[in-house]
């Protein structure tokens, strides 16, 4: 039997064959006939910065990614969370003992002393350019939520750090997790390979009711009230345009190929109870050769909404996810299951197989097109590409957004006054 005959039974490569037998998998020849052991099981120690919701969802998904890879293993071995009764809860939920339950703003810094293999960060957004470059320091391969940053400092920090992760052979992957799902897949590959010819313009929509809301307790601190009522401040979630549009303006930037040039636009705050969020944005995303994009996405009661997107082609259309008119070009089988367990399944296997993802930059240039619309709104002036990037010349550059990340671990935290909002025309960039 030739050589290549050989390496092919099964599809096994010889990178897939060397990397079983150095698992301790047996190999018989007999004749013509091999027969592969069963690979010895493999296990990865995972942990998880911030056990809200969102967090022990994001838990959740990644055990159940482990049933779709044959042979894995995973084992929770530590958590952390700003309140250490919440790390505690979701460790007991895994029998974890509570010695492996950490809790304040450095309770980061002792789960990743742990030996911890893969680190889950879900926790809000302000925080996540500090947890996700430690991670990166320390060796950790990592899945983050989105948004990645809450300001253009942010954001760059989190691409540094990816490029980091890259050249250490690290996993990272975002909870954009239309880039796993199915039929945004299968649509993009097809876009990609000219269906509906160039995209010339669409829209993108997230339009739905209220979220929740928290008052401040009597005597809570500052630090424990913006932490709990985290989706209220701009601080700490980047308002909702960052905060959960950025699935959409994701899906522009993917389906287009890349960032925005400028943005422009306005929003305004009419029922909202706490923080200084704004209800609505509307913003017109440049994009550079005749191409824009209008971006739209409100959080208010009674009214009609929708998530969703659209796309215009010179030879065609396509609704995000949701369908295409155009040339006909037959896609992959991608898999299709829940894309919030599919984002964990191929992170986990390209870790297996030694070849990891890195989603750091889409994501962190994701959030970065949201912010870019966020300033725009605040402030009512186009603002630049390159004014977040490049001119650091720029008032935009360096706007940081405060308290920062650091201050709560330092403790000097003080939070912005409630029902105070941006107005546009006016000077109040640190609130862009």
């Amino acid at each position: 039997m030739k050589n290549e005959s050989v390496q092919a039974i099964a599809g096994v490569t010889r990178r897939d064959f060397m990397k079983t037998s150095a698992a301790g998998a047996a190999v018989i020849l007999a004749g013509k006939s091999v027969i592969f052991a069963a690979p010895a099981k493999r296990k990865l120690k995972i942990a998880l910065i911030g056990c809200g919701g969102r967090g022990n969802g994001a838990l959740g998904n990644c055990m159940e990614a482990a049933k779709y890879i044959n042979g894995l293993e995973l084992e929770l071995v530590a958590t952390a969370d700003w309140f250490k009764q919440k790390a505690e809860s979701t460790g007991g939920r895994y029998q974890l003992d509570k010695s492996k339950c950490f809790g304040g703003g450095k309770a980061y810094k002792k789960l990743l002393d742990t030996d911890v293999d893969v680190v889950l960060i879900a926790t809000s957004p302000n925080f996540r350019p500090v947890h996700f470059e430690a991670a990166v320091k320390a060796g950790k391969h990592i899945f983050m939520e989105k948004p990645v940053a809450v300001d253009p400092p942010g954001a760059r920090k989190i691409i540094e750090a990816g490029e980091l992760a890259k050249k250490n052979g690290l996993g990272v992957v975002a909870g954009t997790q239309r880039r796993h799902q199915a039929n945004y897949r299968r649509i993009q590959y097809a876009v990609e390979r000219g269906a509906i010819g160039k995209i010339v313009g669409g829209c993108v929509w997230w339009c739905g009711g209220a979220l929740w809301y928290k008052t401040k307790n009597p005597n809570e601190s500052d630090a424990d009230y913006m932490v709990r009522n985290w989706v209220s401040f701009t601080e700490m979630s980047g308002d909702h345009i960052v905060e959960q549009h950025v699935h959409n303006l994701d899906v522009a930037n993917w389906y287009i190929g890349h960032p925005p040039d400028n943005a422009l636009g306005f929003g305004g705050r009419a029922r909202r109870k706490t923080g200084n969020q704004f209800d609505f944005h509307s913003v017109d995303y440049d994009y550079g050769d005749g191409v824009r994009i209008h971006s739209m996405c409100r959080q208010v009661n009674g009214c009609d909404g929708g998530v969703r997107e659209f796309f215009a082609g010179t030879e065609g259309q396509t609704f995000g996810g949701g369908g295409l008119k155009g040339k006909e070009i037959k896609p992959p089988d991608f898999p299709d299951r829940n894309a919030y367990v599919q984002e964990h399944v191929d992170l986990l296997n390209s870790i297996l197989k030694d070849e990891p993802l890195n989603e750091a930059r889409n994501v962190a240039e994701s959030t970065l097109t949201a912010i870019m619309g966020r300033i725009a709104t605040y402030t009512g002036k186009q603002i630049r590409w390159k004014d977040l990037t490049e001119n650091t010349g720029s008032p935009w550059y360096n706007l940081t957004l405060t308290p920062t990340a650091l201050d709560f671990e330092t403790g000097e935290v003080v939070a912005p006054p409630d029902d105070v909002v941006p107005i546009p025309g006016t000077d109040r960039r640190r609130r862009g």
